[in-house]
């Protein structure tokens, strides 16, 4: 058995919920907040059977599409304002940040 976190933008959320549902697989969403545009993700943990594992990946790649968006990057006050750069920026977001990890024993009670 393993345990499946994915970290998705909110975007795909709905997407992969609904697809996860439909192949019968059983998911916790939490909502997070990403670190780096401080935008909000879905974090998915999910216990999945060895059998099953290349299956799920397959549903999480097809639902979290990687997009470019443009942003405004914070104003540094520590800089001087000649090197702050305040105007958009293009950036990659979405797609799936997926972790892996072995499971020792699992309860449902």
């Amino acid at each position: 058995m393993k345990l499946i976190v994915a970290i998705v933008q909110d975007k795909d959320s709905t997407r992969l919920s609904n697809s996860l549902i439909d192949a019968d697989i059983r998911a916790t969403k939490l909502s997070t907040t990403g670190g780096f545009l401080r935008a909000g993700n879905t974090t998915f943990l999910i216990g999945i059977d060895e059998a099953r594992l290349d299956e799920t990946l397959e549903i999480i790649k097809k639902s979290s599409q990687k997009r470019e968006q443009f942003m405004t990057p914070p104003i540094n006050l520590d800089s001087p304002m000649e090197v702050t750069h305040t105007y958009p920026i293009e950036v990659q977001v979405g797609g799936a940040t997926v972790f892996i990890l072995p499971i020792d024993s699992f309860y449902h009670f």
